[in-house]
This record gives structure tokens, sequence and C-alpha cells, in this order.
């Protein structure tokens, strides 16, 4: 499997973008940047839409996405999210106020988007790939993903604060390659983190201890204001299996 990171910052600036994962140019995990991120071309080509949860930087492009692909596909993005997900992307999204309904766009036979709704620790099977969501630590009945393909594994987490039922899962995946989670705010921010269910380098290190072992780290969402220090601190954990997703753009293979 290859995983492009489009972005993987828990804000937006000059240089960084919000998250958004694309799996071998056909599944993407959440749409907080793949409209500015690639070209519409790429855009077009993707089948699948997983959406972890409702917060604005994981799903504001899935707004210009739409309108970008408007036409051009001949066959919805299947978007698949958790129930309160999906009804917060109707209800506050897609509702013809802020943004047109495009699972009613060209028409109603001929959609840009189509909804489809997620079950926890239900396995969905989409194309080659199997997709086990799970709920995590963060508001809105966030899930992260078990994501199996040919025989490898990936684990992808946020956001999410200290959480347990995905690392059970992850320990009991064979041939797992690749754990993507999370660290928000430097330590000094420890109760705003706790508070908003994010993780800091410290909560993380113990969080660790959680998964399996001897498995590939990779840390992201960090929050473009607080990145210099982020490094500080996660490099100061001193563990050689975390890559930090302090740049966007970037693609993995597995």
């Amino acid at each position: 499997m290859f995983v492009r990171v489009i972005g993987g910052h828990g804000g937006v600036g000059p240089g960084f973008r919000a998250t958004s994962y694309l799996i071998d140019g056909k599944v993407l995990i959440d749409c907080g940047s793949v409209a500015s991120g690639i070209p519409i071309e790429e855009q077009t080509q993707i089948d699948f839409i997983l959406i972890s949860h409702a917060h604005l930087d994981h799903i504001c492009e899935l707004a210009y996405m739409s309108d970008n692909c408007f036409g051009l596909k001949g066959k919805p993005f299947e978007v698949y999210a958790n129930g309160p997900v999906l009804e917060a992307i109707k209800t506050h999204l897609m509702n013809d106020t802020i943004w047109p309904d495009f699972t009613k766009l060209p028409s109603e036979k001929n959609p840009t988007l189509k909804f489809n709704t997620l079950i926890p620790e239900q396995v969905l099977k989409l194309g080659d790939y199997k997709i086990t969501p799970i709920l995590v630590n963060h508001p809105g009945g966030a899930c992260g993903f078990l994501i199996e393909s040919k025989g490898k594994a990936l684990i992808f987490t946020q956001d999410t604060g200290p959480t347990e039922k995905i690392w059970q899962y992850a320990k009991n995946v064979k041939n797992l390659k690749g754990i993507f989670t999370e660290a928000s705010f430097p330590n000094a921010l420890s109760k705003v983190a706790t508070d908003s269910q994010h993780h800091t380098p410290l909560s993380m290190n113990e969080e660790i201890k959680k998964m399996p072992k001897d498995i590939p780290i990779f840390l992201g969402h960090l929050k473009p204001n607080f990145q210099t220090q982020l490094y500080k601190e996660i490099e100061g954990l001193g563990d050689s299996r975390i890559t930090i997703l302090g740049q966007d753009g970037t693609t993995f293979q597995f």
C-alpha cells in the first residue's frame, strides 16, 4: 500500500495542510486538504472517502472537492462515516445554505456524493480493502480505521486522546505495517490536550505502551503554531520507531 500524506497537520497556514491521507490513489481518509493538495484529475480517481469525524479540519475540503469534480466522474464518491458524523455533515455543511447538497447534484440519480453509514467494529469490504472502523476517544462519534489489503494492514487514529479499543485490535492484526496517530499539542498544554481529547508527546509516550511492539509509528496532526516545539519534544522521546509528519506531500510505501 502507498500512503500519500496530502496533509498531516492539525491546522492550516502557509506550508501547513489539514488532514487528508490517500491510499493507493483510491481510498481517502478525511478531507482537510484534498481539494487544494492534489490535482483535480487525481481527485476524480478517488473511489472511497472515509471520514473519521466532523471537525472542520477533517471535512472542509469535501465541499471544494465536490465542486471540483462535479459532473466529471460518472459515478459518485462513496463517502463512509459513523452515523453522528454523517448527520453533522448533512446538517451543518452540505445543507444548501453553507454549501450545496452534492448528494443531489448534478441530479439525485447521478450525484457527486453518496453517503454510507459505518457501524463501529463492523467490517466493510471496499474493492481490494477491508475496513474496520473503531471508536476512539474524540468528540462526535470519531472513529479510527484498521485498513487491510493484500496481506498488509495499517492503523489510522487521528484524532484521539488516550484510547483502548483500537490498540486491542492492533495487537491481533497479522502483518501490521504502520500506525498513523497524533501529537497535537506541546507538553506545556497538556490540559488543553486532555480537554480537547488530543495528545501531547508525553501522553503519546504512554499511549505507545498500549500498541504492538516494533511497529513503525507516524505522528501527525501537529498544530502549526507549535510544530518547532513538538519536534523537539517528540525527538526527545528517543523512540526510533517514530516518524514525524511535519512535511506535507510525502508518500510512504508498505
